[in-house]
């Protein structure tokens, strides 16, 4: 027998207190996602009250939506049902604090703006930077694998997460990995639970690896009249004794947005180190940019502050992420501006030149042309092992086709597999992941 709305109020309000639950019609409202609105809305204070939330949904068939700051609620599928929102904001302390050890354990609701206020008087932080990084919470980052620029010399985030405390969909307490950086038992469960959507467990707590900031750091923009040019010159970079902290490429449209120097594209090389260091790879890097007949700028490092904010999305944009090969980024940069012309709409174009990610920003486009673009750009990344994602878009367009894009058979069905272990009765985030999990 279905338990109405009332009684359900009831059942948590008893586990968790009256404060931690949100009926409000107007709130609620608020809260909906892709169209559909919440029953309750949850906002846990501890683990603990994790752990009663999911045991209830799990016992009364609900779908929980774990939500951190909201940043990234346009990435993925529209769930195909929402009960509960479980907003894990209040989730934001830090437990354990190891400056000796460069690690540090936090609750996952912690923003990443949050820890880094409070590394910088030690001079340590955790290097991540995805569009709009300062508000978005640890826990968000990890389970949608967000990446900024920072990647192209310290990894991905997987990289950096040690350790995780997560409650399972029935409610039961997992822990995995460690709080040292040599774990040497058992599966490395945390790097499962990166990039996993909240599908297969809500994240808690986290141990992360931090790392000692750069005495000084100094960025360089160079000039492009091609995008073949542009990869020509990112090549000699990654090849070369240069250790650059970001290396990234910006088409006409990102370099105006970002009040940069006109030019059909441009390739940003930020540089960090002790003093000396930064001086002599700059040395370095303009002799590199001589060969290929291009002069670089030195820039202020407002450059990825105004980077930051044009890559952060906006209600009504298509975000696409797409995998490629540093040497096939011509390719792909042009496949993009043939589909979207610069008489018709201005595309920002921006991306990681040594990893070979791009990340394409359209506004305006109807769903039917974002829906073309992506199948070719699919077809043209299938055949190096590429993917192109919808990182984020509204929800007619996420509606319109699949965002993940095709999923080889066999590895969907371990997906399915491993989906089915932790939560077989679909409570987390159901409809949202790759292949409708």
């Amino acid at each position: 027998m279905a338990v109405s709305a009332a009684s359900m109020a009831g059942v948590f309000a008893e586990r968790l207190g009256p404060d931690r639950l949100i009926i409000d019609p107007g709130a609620l409202s608020t809260a909906a996602i892709d169209g559909r609105t919440p029953r309750f809305i949850v906002r846990p204070a501890s683990i603990d009250h994790v752990a009663a939330v999911l045991a209830i949904a799990w016992d009364e068939n609900l779908a929980v939506v774990p939500r951190g700051a909201g940043t990234a609620l346009g990435l993925g599928a529209p769930p195909s049902r929402v009960d509960v929102v479980l907003d894990l904001t209040g989730l934001d302390h830090v437990l354990e604090d190891n400056p000796d050890d460069l690690t540090v354990s936090v609750e996952a609701g912690m923003t990443a703006g949050g820890l880094a206020e409070r590394l910088a008087g030690r001079r340590q932080w955790l290097p991540m930077d995805p569009p709009g990084w300062r508000r978005r919470t640890l826990g968000g980052m990890i389970a949608t694998n967000a990446a900024g620029p920072l990647r192209a010399r310290y990894g991905a985030l997987r990289d950096l997460v040690l350790g995780v405390r997560f409650v399972q969909a029935d409610g039961v307490v997992t822990w995995g990995g460690a709080r040292v950086v040599k774990s040497v038992t058992g599966y490395d469960v945390p790097k499962l639970m990166v990039g996993a959507l909240g599908t297969l467990g809500v994240l808690c707590e986290l141990t992360l690896r931090l790392q000692p900031m750069p005495e000084a750091e100094q960025t360089w923009l160079a000039p492009f009249t091609s995008v073949e040019a542009a990869q020509a010159f990112a090549a000699r970079v990654v090849n070369s004794p240069l250790q650059p902290m970001r290396l990234e490429l910006l088409n006409e449209a990102a370099l105006r947005v970002c009040q940069a120097p006109s030019a059909p594209f441009g390739v940003a090389v930020a540089i960090g180190s002790a003093h000396p260091a930064v001086r002599e790879q700059g040395e370095a890097l303009a002799v590199l940019a001589s060969g290929e007949k291009v002069r670089v700028a030195a820039v202020g490092e407002d450059l990825w502050t105004r980077y930051d904010a044009a890559l952060t999305p906006a209600e009504d944009e298509v975000i696409l992420r797409i995998g490629s090969l540093p040497s096939r980024l011509a390719d792909t940069v042009e496949m993009i501006e043939r589909a979207f012309p610069a008489a018709e709409r201005a595309v920002l174009i921006t991306g990681c030149a040594s990893l070979g990610s791009l990340r394409v920003a359209i506004t305006g486009a109807d769903v039917e042309t974002v829906k073309q673009l992506v199948e070719e750009m699919r077809g043209l990344t299938a055949d190096f092992g590429g993917a192109v994602v919808v990182e984020s878009a509204p929800t007619n367009v996420r509606a319109a086709f699949d965002p993940w894009g095709p999923v080889e058979p066999a590895a969907l069905g371990l997906m399915r597999a491993i989906k089915q272990e932790f939560d077989a009765r679909g409570v987390l985030n159901p409809g949202r992941f790759v292949g409708g999990l």
